[in-house]
């Protein structure tokens, strides 16, 4: 990604940098098929992340924070028990373990639904998880962050089979700085722009992303790969983000 021309360059490094803007505008069909082609590569783990990320997100927030210690303790050691079985790959195991916080209050009833949900998802049982997203989603006798929550996995799980307009209506007021799933449903709108071939709109939420310290480092340097692609310069500290590049290829790096 190019550097905007600044006053201290070269003549031949102002000229290479207007030279590389050009370029941007002649090879916009060029990039939107590195687009195409990143999403039908990386789809599939990206969404995985976002699983991985918004439902831990959502533990911490609705979960861990001090509440009624007792049954609360209780309660999340099953949570912890129904993740280590998921994490082993024990989905069985773990929808039991889940299936006893089904008559629990309805916070924790919700969260078990949710893990229940991507247990689903793992089963290939999209519908059977949406179903539950979408209950979720409706019920106002959770906490507004769980329904939330699962608004972002509903639309996440449909994303394919939405209009981009519905997305963006439905996900638009959690995509705002300060809201603590601004990365997640930013992501997804700004998809959805690029769906309705608003790049300039699509690059600006990406470059927001990669901008907010509050957002995952990972989804923050995937923001900052899709705003370059479109044009939006996300870097504010590039010393900071070539150090962030060369720390992931060492803990990439196979052992020797």
């Amino acid at each position: 990604m190019a550097l905007s021309p600044t006053s201290n360059q070269t003549p031949e490094q102002k000229k290479a940098a207007q030279d590389d803007v050009l370029m941007r505008e002649i090879d916009d069909a060029v990039r939107q098929d590195q687009y195409s082609e990143f999403l039908a590569r990386y789809g599939k783990p990206l969404l995985a992340a976002l699983i991985v990320f918004i439902v831990g997100l959502g533990l911490y927030l609705l979960w861990w924070q001090p509440r009624q210690q007792g049954a609360m303790e209780q309660r999340s050691e099953t949570i912890v028990s129904a993740l280590d079985q998921l994490q082993a790959g024990n989905l069985d195991t773990a929808s039991s373990t889940l299936a006893e916080l089904a008559d629990g209050d309805s916070d924790s009833a919700a969260i078990a639904a949710l893990l229940q949900a991507g247990i689903a998802l793992q089963r290939d049982r999209p519908d059977e998880a949406v179903e539950i997203y979408a209950r979720l989603a409706a019920d106002e006798g959770i906490s507004s962050e769980i329904r939330d929550l699962a608004t972002i996995r509903e639309v996440a799980a449909t994303f394919d089979t939405r209009e981009p307009a519905e997305v963006i209506a439905r996900l638009q007021p959690l995509a705002v700085p300060g809201n603590p799933y601004f990365g997640s449903a930013g992501e997804l709108v700004a998809l959805a722009y690029l769906e309705q071939g608003k790049r300039t709109e699509a690059g600006t939420l990406f470059g927001e992303i990669a901008k907010n310290e509050e957002v995952p480092e990972s989804l923050r340097f995937r923001a900052r790969q899709m705003a370059g692609l479109l044009g939006v310069d996300a870097i504010e500290d590039v010393d900071e983000v070539l150090e962030d590049i060369v720390v992931d290829e060492d803990a990439a790096a196979p052992a020797r």
